[in-house]
């Protein structure tokens, strides 16, 4: 029995949330007395998951498989987990793993655990930590079913090291018919993204206007971050929807979340919990992210933007 890892990738990289996943993986497999297998799709190179544990790595190229359809992934991760004998499946937890999960777990007849914080406390009972109430709390849950399908938090566990010798095994999966059709397909580039970024820089309606978001894409890049917005600036057409955060929209779980001219709406604040540190800037000191931020400044972003902005070029000059 062997601990099943899907290890995701984009345009044939991995992504840091594949090295994560194989990370944990390589740990619960040691927890089993098992070993962890890595299931790639369409990626263009395996090596790097021998780094993080990977003992065997099956691979699945398949041109049907390069638009990402959550039928489809979830029926080719069942046939890999079928024919390597594997009951515990572990996945990330992006946009395109939450629709992925649900499905696999249907077509296990497995119990599913998502936003999975640490390894298990038990694997007699298999009981894992997970994130509760929109990432307010935290729940213990017990999975007594013989599959197991486990979706690992953005940055919960972190990556780590652990070179192997490993091998690659090419896997070749029937392609279901899922019944939709991608017509287009557009992505970002050059930029970030939200998904991947340890930093977000985020903004709202206290920028008043799109015109005004020079200086939050230069915050972004000197720091290395990535754009976002509320929903309001989203709906208003000021920001593309894929910038879009919070409950609502894309879900942030970085290290570093700033908000600038963000009052703190629940369904946000929902959406951004997750982040380890959440930094505001807002003219309003009863704003109500402030209750939730670690740290705040009250003041004009027109202000205290270009300032930061200044002190960081000096900081990284120096």
């Amino acid at each position: 029995m062997s601990v099943l890892v899907f290890a995701d990738s984009a345009e044939g990289k991995f992504k840091k949330s594949a090295l994560e996943v194989v990370s944990y993986g390589k740990k619960v497999a040691e927890q089993l007395g098992s070993n962890v297998v890595a299931l790639t799709i369409n990626a263009s190179s395996n090596q790097e998951l021998y780094t993080y544990g990977a003992e065997k790595v099956i691979s699945v190229s398949n041109d049907s498989l390069k638009t990402f359809n959550a039928k489809q992934y979830a029926a080719v991760i069942k046939q890999v987990a079928d024919a390597q004998g594997s009951s515990v499946i572990i996945l990330d937890s992006s946009i395109n793993t939450l629709y992925v999960a649900p499905l696999l777990a249907v077509a296990l007849d497995a119990g599913y655990a998502s936003n999975v914080v640490s390894l298990p406390s038990s694997t007699s009972p298999f009981t894992v930590k997970r994130k509760a109430f929109s990432n307010k709390g935290f729940s213990n849950t017990v999975i007594s079913t013989t599959n197991k399908v486990i979706g690992v938090a953005k940055n919960s566990y972190g990556v780590h090291e652990n070179q192997v010798s490993g091998t690659t095994e090419n896997f070749d999966a029937a392609v279901v018919e899922s019944g939709v059709k991608s017509e287009k397909v557009e992505k970002a580039s050059g930029k970030v993204t939200i998904a991947d970024a340890d930093v977000v820089v985020s903004a709202g309606r206290g920028l008043k206007g799109p015109e005004n978001w020079g200086m939050i894409e230069e915050l972004a890049t000197v720091l290395g971050a990535a754009t976002a917005c509320s929903k309001p600036v989203s709906d208003l057409g000021w920001r593309p929807h894929g910038e879009h955060v919070g409950q609502t929209g894309k879900p942030v779980a970085s290290n570093l979340y700033i908000a600038i001219g963000i009052s703190g709406a629940i369904q946000h604040l929902a959406g951004i919990n997750a982040s380890k540190v959440k930094v505001v800037i807002n003219t309003d000191p009863e704003a109500p992210f402030f209750k939730a931020a670690d740290y705040g400044i009250v003041g004009d972003a027109f202000e205290v933007v270009p300032k930061l902005i200044e002190k960081l070029k000096a900081f990284k000059q120096a």
